[in-house]
């Protein structure tokens, strides 16, 4: 596996992680539909998450979450649709994005964007 899968699997494990000890309920992580996936659904309160997580080695290049564009927010949002018509019920959602940028000699340093929307 390339070292940017190994990263990003590291920064999902790590999101999941930091989420939970903020209180969220994991229901999912890595849910597909078709070419759809959404790397993390949580609950907290009475709302449904739906969490992009990006992960850097280093902010060198720029913040991870700078790397969602309006063309991932818009596979996000479909892959959110086919997740609510196959799991009805959810009067609440929100779109989040968790940035995980890993830093030398600290811990890596996490960043919440709530409710997102481009």
């Amino acid at each position: 596996m390339a070292i940017h899968n190994d990263i990003g699997k590291n920064g999902e494990f790590l999101a999941a992680a930091f989420l939970e000890s903020k209180g969220y309920t994991i229901v999912c992580k890595n849910w597909r539909h078709s070419h759809y996936e959404i790397d993390i659904i949580a609950n907290k309160g009475k709302k449904l998450h739906f969490i992009e997580v990006k992960t850097r080695s280093s902010a060198l290049y720029g913040h991870p979450e700078d790397s969602v564009t309006k063309k991932k927010f818009r596979f996000l949002k479909n892959a959110a649709d086919e997740y609510l018509f196959l799991n009805p019920g959810h009067r609440w959602i929100q779109y989040d994005i968790l940035s995980i940028t890993f830093q030398k000699d600290a811990p890596p340093a996490y960043f919440l964007l709530e409710d997102v929307f481009l």
